[in-house]
């Protein structure tokens, strides 16, 4: 049997993209953290992945960072934006927890 082609947890990665623009996979761990329930950052980075392919997200960008980093002298942060296959619901959780943030 596959895995359903639908998921709870990328729908909640749409709904902060929605309200976020893009941002990288880490910051959209930390505010999933704090409004979902429990998810790792691997699964988070997981969707990130399955959604770019399904085009519920895509690539925007990808930033080059110098510094001295425990695997080397460079990393990279890879923007997501939403894509044309995304159907935001417009969480409200979301919204309220990036306007107590800021």
């Amino acid at each position: 049997m596959a895995r359903p082609f639908k998921s709870q947890i990328r729908q909640n990665i749409i709904e902060i993209l929605n309200y976020l623009g893009s941002s990288y996979g880490y910051a959209i761990y930390k505010i999933y953290k704090a409004v979902y329930p429990k998810a790792t950052l691997r699964v988070i980075y997981y969707h990130l992945k399955r959604g770019t392919d399904i085009g519920e997200f895509k690539l925007d960008k990808i930033e080059k960072t110098k510094g001295d980093f425990s695997w080397g002298g460079e990393g990279e942060k890879r923007i997501y934006a939403l894509g044309p296959k995304a159907k935001p619901k417009g969480d409200e959780r979301v919204k309220e927890h990036l306007a107590r943030k800021n």
